[in-house]
């Protein structure tokens, strides 16, 4: 009775020691760079994170965790730090901090789970109380998917920045739809004949040769008539012309 009674208790014991460590749940979605952790199948933590590159791709799939080294560096990449590491395959992966927190939500590592230092070491310390043979980590996703989508949210965020066109409204309003500007038409040329009239028609024989570089244009109070020899202007000259003298018409010459 006595033997039995101790095999009972041990047995209770066994159990009580079973139940008191929760499984812990760890989910990888490489789509989304993002981290999620459950115990006994209750969300706990979701954090950003920096899986691998599309040339050092985290494998996909379920694994166990079996090793962890709270100050750990790699051997393979110029002993870099990996604190809190919690590795989950034979290659080599693991989740762990870095000190790269500004690269999180993008795929850049070399096959590893980045995390921020504090949430590594959360993880790891959850880890280490729950156990670590009763830590899951499933991986799914790609980095190719999530390098696709970071570039679309850039785009898409370049694209609101862009300021919209500020809308005319009427006296009541309402938007106004404007038409579109129609093309400048110059004003018509008047053939010249190379001689300046007196600009109040009382012209008679009195015409002066135009300075070189001059061309004849309809002037803007006037408007354009036919053949009105004098309702013209003159567009400035280009260059600095040398003075010169002209025959004034009455024996006589004059600077111009």
């Amino acid at each position: 009775m006595r033997s039995y009674l101790v095999s009972l208790t041990g047995l209770i014991l066994l159990a009580l020691s079973a139940t008191a460590q929760a499984k812990v749940a760890i989910t990888v979605d490489k789509d989304n760079q993002q981290l999620t952790v459950a115990v006994d199948g209750v969300e706990r933590y979701r954090w950003p994170v920096s899986t691998g590159n599309p040339s050092h791709e985290t494998p996909n799939g379920k694994f166990q965790t079996f090793r962890m080294e709270a100050d750990h560096y790699s051997k393979e990449f110029d002993d870099a730090p990996m604190p809190h590491s919690i590795f989950f395959t034979k290659r080599g992966h693991a989740i762990h901090g870095t000190d790269a927190a500004g690269k999180l939500g993008v795929p850049v590592s070399h096959g590893c789970v980045r995390l921020s230092r504090d949430n590594a070491a959360t993880l790891y310390a959850l880890v280490e109380k729950e156990g670590v043979l009763n830590t899951t980590v499933t991986l799914t996703g790609s980095s190719q998917v999530a390098l696709a989508r970071l570039k679309t949210k850039a785009g898409s965020a370049v694209a609101r920045a862009e300021p919209a066109p500020n809308p005319t409204y009427d006296a009541a309003g309402e938007p106004v739809e404007l038409a579109p500007s129609q093309p400048r038409v110059g004003r018509p040329q008047v053939a010249d004949d190379g001689y300046i009239y007196p600009a109040d028609g009382s012209y008679g024989d009195r015409r002066y040769p135009a300075p070189p570089g001059y061309r004849r244009v309809a002037p803007p109070q006037y408007g354009y008539v036919e053949n009105d020899s004098y309702a013209q202007d003159y567009a400035p000259r280009r260059r600095y012309q040398p003075r010169g003298f002209f025959d004034d018409g009455y024996g006589g010459y004059s600077a111009y």
